[in-house]
């Protein structure tokens, strides 16, 4: 068996048993999963990133310089990778890259270079969007998109960079399991802001159970996260890649609410 079947056959036993229903005698403590994006680039920031404590996962555009380096390093480290795929967005879309999807792409060009970008990133467990303000609000694309990644059994992260993307509600209907963003870490690189982040994501874990965050391989955010990781099990809050955060959603679905609880800022 490859690698990648390897990895999906994990996906799917965990996928499962999100979804079995199953009876427990008390709820699990409350998950966070952190994606750092926009890997690939930067070889020195990468491996800080890797280092991170725990099962932080870490996404990777396209054709870039230090992808399969880092990938193999993250693996080693038992880490989980997607790919973070470019998408058409309101404006300037400079900042793209290589393998970008567009709106008025045909729909076979649309699905090779999904095909083409996964293939290059074979220990992919899903996608999650880079960008994409413009075309995860259109239904047809995220159709051809979801239709991709079902047929390699793989999952989708909508990073919701627009209130109207579309792209979670497609991959429900497709049966992809998927997973949305509910906070930006490191929109600001202050340390102040991106600890209150984490300390938002934190919170939205103890209320709903689980939530997921997502980040990039800054200076400032790498120095928050290698403190405020090492918090976590004082705090009651487990840690977990994606695929394993998709388990906690069974809280959500079953109508479980957890009260909010006051976690104190660092100093």
């Amino acid at each position: 068996m490859d690698g990648r079947r390897v990895l999906h056959a994990f996906a799917a036993i965990v996928i499962a048993t999100a979804l079995d229903g199953g009876a427990r005698a008390e709820p699990a403590d409350p998950a966070i999963s952190i994606i750092i994006d926009d890997m690939g680039y930067r070889l020195a920031d990468g491996r800080r990133a890797i280092a991170l404590p725990g099962s932080v996962a870490f996404s990777f555009l396209p054709r870039t310089p230090h992808a399969h380096v880092l990938v193999d390093e993250a693996r080693a480290a038992g880490k989980e990778v997607l790919l973070h795929q470019p998408m058409e967005a309101i404006g300037s879309d400079r900042l793209l890259g290589p393998g970008a999807l567009r709106a008025d792409m045909s729909r076979a060009v649309f699905v090779s270079t999904v095909r083409e970008n996964l293939g290059a990133l074979p220990a992919a467990v899903g996608l999650n969007n880079h960008m994409g303000s413009l075309l995860t609000r259109h239904p047809q694309q995220m159709a051809w998109l979801m239709e991709a990644l079902r047929s390699q059994g793989l999952l989708f992260i909508d990073s919701r960079t627009t209130a109207h993307s579309v792209a979670a509600r497609t991959a429900r209907e497709f049966g992809v399991p998927v997973l949305t963003r509910d906070v930006f870490l490191d929109n600001e690189q202050r340390i102040d802001y991106i600890r209150e982040q984490f300390r938002k994501l934190v919170l939205t874990a103890r209320r709903k159970g689980y939530a997921l965050g997502i980040a990039h391989p800054q200076p400032a955010t790498l120095a928050v996260l290698a403190q405020e990781l090492a918090t976590l099990p004082q705090l009651n809050v487990d840690l977990v890649g994606p695929a394993a955060l998709l388990a906690r959603a069974r809280t959500v679905r079953r109508g479980e609410q957890r009260p909010p609880t006051a976690i104190p800022l660092r100093n």
